[in-house]
């Protein structure tokens, strides 16, 4: 079996939206999964502001980022005047065909360096494949399931990263990875995971 994870090539910096990083910050191993992975991880200048409201609800995403970031583990980057032109087409326009910021500077930063976006919003995948259909495009998923990480963590604490990202963070899976999450943190659990899809918890219910 070929690997889950599309980042194969070590090569390519992987650039995440806020979604994966509070997915990640709510995982509970964010440092350990981040320290594995080969590829170099980096986030935009929005970032770290979009996080700041969860700071202020009392939720710790902000503070893990940024230890993460004064420890080198996450790269701070700005967009070129090139990435800013596309950031706006991404942001101007009708609600149902933009993005938000994070989004939009995610996938902005990716085109103009090639780096791979880590995001997992459906309504961005889906003008992200229509826009950019050549693109690799990542999800927090891809972070999960790298062999590294696996390797790093072994079973039963990637089962428990996994779980807190579903619960703590309501995080979106990708079609391809639901089976695997499923079977890694078990069908008792995953009917408690209201970010999986309906198909998936009632199977579980019902196995």
């Amino acid at each position: 079996m070929g690997s889950l994870s599309c980042l194969t090539d070590f090569s390519l910096p992987v650039v995440i939206d806020t979604s994966a990083a509070i997915n990640l910050m709510a995982s509970g191993f964010a440092a350990e999964i981040v320290s594995a992975l080969p590829n170099r991880m980096i986030a935009v200048d929005t970032i770290p502001a979009e996080l700041e409201p969860g700071r202020r609800r009392g939720r710790p995403h902000a503070d893990l980022f940024e230890k993460i970031v004064a420890s080198g583990g996450i790269e701070i980057v700005s967009l070129s005047e090139t990435a800013v032109g596309l950031f706006e087409s991404l942001v101007i326009g009708p609600a149902a065909e933009t993005l938000d910021d994070g989004e939009a500077a995610t996938l902005a930063y990716a085109v103009d360096t090639g780096a791979i976006p880590i995001i997992d919003e459906r309504k961005a995948t889906r003008i992200c494949d229509r826009m950019f259909p050549t693109m690799r495009l990542g999800s927090t998923g891809d972070l999960f399931a790298h062999q590294a990480v696996q390797n790093r963590l072994g079973r039963d604490r990637l089962g428990r990263a996994i779980l807190n990202a579903l619960q703590q963070a309501r995080m979106q899976v990708q079609p391809h990875f639901v089976e695997w999450v499923v079977e890694l943190i078990g069908s008792d659990k995953a009917i408690q995971c209201p970010s999986l899809p309906r198909s998936a918890r009632l199977s579980a219910a019902s196995g």
